[in-house]
């Protein structure tokens, strides 16, 4: 049977798909998740509660202590539990990717991995900081705001609030290295170029508000990624080995006609 070009090389869908077709399902299963959980964090930190509005150590304090079951829900939700998807979506990319571009791919994934990390961390310390800052307000106000001052930069720091840097490499890397293999729909990895780079300069403090854009496009980035992921099958995730695999079988056919 002769195998045409296009079903070969056309588009993205023929092109070298790594991984099991299970954990490129799951992957994307954690990437809607991430694309919810990020739905969930800006209203809720934006409008709701209004946190980065409040600038007074005194009322932050007093609007930790009136919302912090909540809070500390959606840390858990959008921080503690993101990282941990996190890291099973930068795996399963990983898997995806690494055989086409795998210096960029183990750098790109390197770099989420970290994120990942980073985030549980952040998560933890400020749900911790939050229920020891709650206790110590009903005895000392006083110390308890001395405590959030010592604790919440930490949190944020480790969160991000000083740009979004692990995220943005790990979205540029991985959407180079995807954009050389073909591996994904092309737009999808010019979107994520566009977004890692967002997030690579939104460290520079004159810059800090491109953040937010990092933040909207990453979740179109991931409901785009989740759908693409779900959608592998046993054929898209195999067309590169049965490609290989014809090309040899091909050239000893003509030797030994030769």
């Amino acid at each position: 049977m002769r195998t045409s070009s296009h079903e070969l090389d056309g588009d993205w869908k023929a092109s070298s798909v790594g991984g099991s077709v299970r954990q490129q399902k799951v992957g994307g299963l954690a990437a809607l998740y991430l694309a919810a959980a990020y739905l969930v964090a800006m209203p809720y930190f934006l409008v709701f509660v209004k946190y980065p509005a409040v600038t007074d150590p005194v009322e932050k304090v007093t609007m930790l202590v009136g919302n912090h079951d909540s809070m500390r829900a959606v840390y858990l939700i959008t921080y503690v539990v993101f990282g941990i998807v996190l890291a099973v979506l930068a795996l399963a990319l990983s898997a995806r990717l690494r055989d086409g571009a795998p210096t960029l791919t183990l750098a790109g994934t390197v770099a989420g991995l970290i994120w990942a990390v980073v985030l549980v961390a952040s998560g933890m310390i400020f749900n911790a900081g939050v229920a020891a800052v709650v206790d110590l307000h009903a005895t000392s106000p006083a110390q308890a705001v001395s405590a959030w001052q010592s604790i919440e930069p930490v949190a944020q720091g480790l969160g991000g609030s000083g740009g979004e840097l692990l995220g943005g490499l790990w979205v540029l890397l991985m959407s180079v290295a995807a954009l050389r293999t073909a591996s994904l729909p092309k737009m999808l990895s010019w979107l994520g170029i566009v977004i890692g780079a967002l997030g690579v300069i939104s460290v520079v403090p004159a810059l800090k508000d491109v953040a937010y854009g990092f933040g909207l496009l990453q979740i179109v980035w991931f409901v785009w990624l989740g759908i693409v992921m779900l959608r592998t099958t046993p054929r898209t995730a195999d067309m590169r080995w049965n490609a290989e695999a014809l090309e040899p079988r091909d050239n000893s056919l003509t030797s030994a006609t030769v």
